[in-house]
């Protein structure tokens, strides 16, 4: 028989249930944070695409050996530290103790210099360290070290730094991978484990917090070094293509964080208690048009210096960045605005009018006989999509024959890689955007390298840029670089290796309930939900 006084409990007992239930729901959802990213995840593979989501998938799951603060000082990350002996010519470098894989497997030397070594044949920066490194081996478990054939003094600098491809270590067995084959299976000693079964492409990637991960005792927490602890137990990147439907998950709490919201959207953000609109990013993002510098008619400079007379920087920025000039500036060269080595030579080569009738003749001149040209866009990433209906509609009234490919970012991203000739898959000019941190200096500056086949995508040969690029490494002191640094602009402007556009520095949007936001590009270690 069931008492009363079972009934009340049972009663009573269902609902507590029923408050606990929501409450332990939202708890859950309290330790999950949801982020929009600018596209989705198309490749997963670090060192095989200079793509910026990329690089923030990756810095999810790997950790590096060193890294950089928000004033782009290196710092030791998995590393303990170093000595630097020989006069320069040998580094022994240290691991610090508890690095783990997320197979359980200790972090070891001979993983990092298997790591290095995969990285360093992909990376152009990379590429000048290893030129410089005679020997590159595990002394031990817990030391690794470089014997170089020449003085690398920014040897750390380059291990860290925040522009692609980053250098990230994995397990031995993965990095052994050949360069040029994607690998699949992420495993990293990062803060962050990538669930590949959770991923649905085109909407959901998945990230679980590592409780095998033990942050660096040393330093405060900035940009890319010291302590970086997940206070998530879970990060999920869920792809919005379309900006209203973005919006409104973000402004119903559906979403934490929106990466690259579109400027029309920015005072309607501002003015919403719940949200806040910030510019992390102090470098901003260097946009540009990226010429393929092996197929015809742009390996010719003579065809992409006739296309100057047509390009206005200030338009690209307004349809990137929207009409507020906080958020963008023209009269840009080749080195980031506000950087020591930026600089104002050549800078007439921009004109202050569009002259199409100039520019017209100019192609012709320089052998342009209406040929196709072939220009892959990702209409789902919009600041790229943008640039290039605009460069879309320059080219067009510039006379060009353009082959206008709407495309998705993966597709694009897979189309720009390729060095096929057209009918086989390649391409001529497409819009792309690099970080203004990967172009304070010719060091890390990948689209201003001249390696011909082994440059980033364009492949642009230029032994006077790179001869300047040795030379800057070499001087003796601030004074000189710079001066070389205007050498290689007013080189730049002659040979353009592209067209630079500007530079737009990206809001970013989120829920005022999370603190903790780093300066920089999307990290997600040491951001909680207050």
């Amino acid at each position: 028989m069931i008492t009363r006084r079972k009934l009340i409990a049972s009663a009573a007992g269902l609902a507590a249930g029923a408050i606990a239930a929501p409450r332990l729901a939202a708890a859950q959802a309290s330790r999950v944070l949801k982020f929009v990213p600018q596209a989705d995840l198309a490749l997963l593979d670090p060192i095989q695409s200079t793509g910026l989501v990329i690089r923030h998938h990756a810095l999810l799951i790997f950790d590096t050996l060193y890294g950089v603060d928000e004033q782009l000082r290196s710092h030791p990350q998995m590393a303990e530290g170093h000595v630097v002996e020989n006069d320069g010519l040998l580094w022994r470098i240290t691991l610090r103790d508890g690095l783990q894989f997320h197979d359980g497997q200790k972090v070891l030397a001979r993983d990092v210099v298997a790591s290095i070594k995969r990285w360093g044949v992909r990376d152009l920066y990379g590429q000048s360290l290893m030129a410089a490194v005679d020997e590159l081996t595990a002394h031990s478990d817990s030391e690794l070290h470089f014997r170089l054939k020449r003085p690398f003094p920014l040897l750390s600098d380059v291990l860290g730094k925040p522009g692609t491809n980053v250098c990230v270590i994995m397990p031995e067995r993965l990095a052994l991978t050949d360069p040029m084959q994607r690998i699949t299976e992420m495993v990293g000693s990062g803060p962050y484990r990538y669930i590949a079964a959770d991923r649905v492409p085109g909407s959901l990637n998945a990230y679980e917090k590592f409780a095998g991960y033990r942050p660096t005792p040393n330093g405060e927490t900035s940009f890319m070094s010291g302590p970086k602890v997940a206070y998530f137990d879970r990060v999920e990147w869920r792809t919005i293509p379309d900006a209203s439907t973005a919006a409104a998950a973000l402004q119903t709490g559906e979403v934490d964080w929106w990466e690259q919201p579109i400027p029309d959207l920015l005072p309607v953000f501002a003015a919403n208690k719940d949200l806040k609109v910030e510019v992390l990013d102090r470098f901003g993002a260097i946009p540009m048009i990226r010429f393929n510098h092996l197929l015809p008619p742009f390996d010719r400079p003579e065809m992409r210096r006739a296309l100057l007379g047509a390009l206005r920087q200030d338009e690209y920025m307004v349809a990137v960045a929207g009409e507020d000039r906080r958020y963008w500036k023209d009269g840009v060269g080749f080195f980031t605005p506000g950087s020591p080595m930026a600089n104002d030579v050549g800078m007439d080569a921009l004109p202050a009018a569009k002259d199409f009738d100039k520019v017209k003749a100019a192609l012709k001149a320089a052998g342009y006989a209406g040929e196709r040209i072939v220009f892959p866009v990702p209409t789902d990433f919009p600041a790229l999509n943008a640039m290039s209906e605009v460069a879309g509609d320059m080219l067009r009234r510039a006379g060009i024959n353009l082959d206008y490919q709407a495309l998705d970012w993966a597709t694009v991203l897979q189309r720009v890689a390729s060095q096929q000739p057209i009918d086989k898959g390649g391409w001529n000019i497409w819009c792309n955007y690099s970080t203004g941190v990967s172009a304070v200096n010719p060091a890390a500056h990948t689209y201003l390298r001249g390696t011909g086949r082994t440059a980033t995508f364009g492949w642009p040969s230029s032994q006077s840029l790179e001869d300047l690029r040795s030379q800057w490494f070499a001087a003796p002191d601030e004074t000189s670089r710079q001066e070389i640094c205007r050498q290689m602009q007013r080189q730049a402007f002659q040979e353009l290796p592209y067209l630079p556009l500007g530079v737009f520095y990206q809001p970013t949007a989120y829920r005022t309930n999370l603190t903790g936001m780093l300066k920089g590009f999307p990290l997600f270690y040491n951001v909680r939900r207050a």
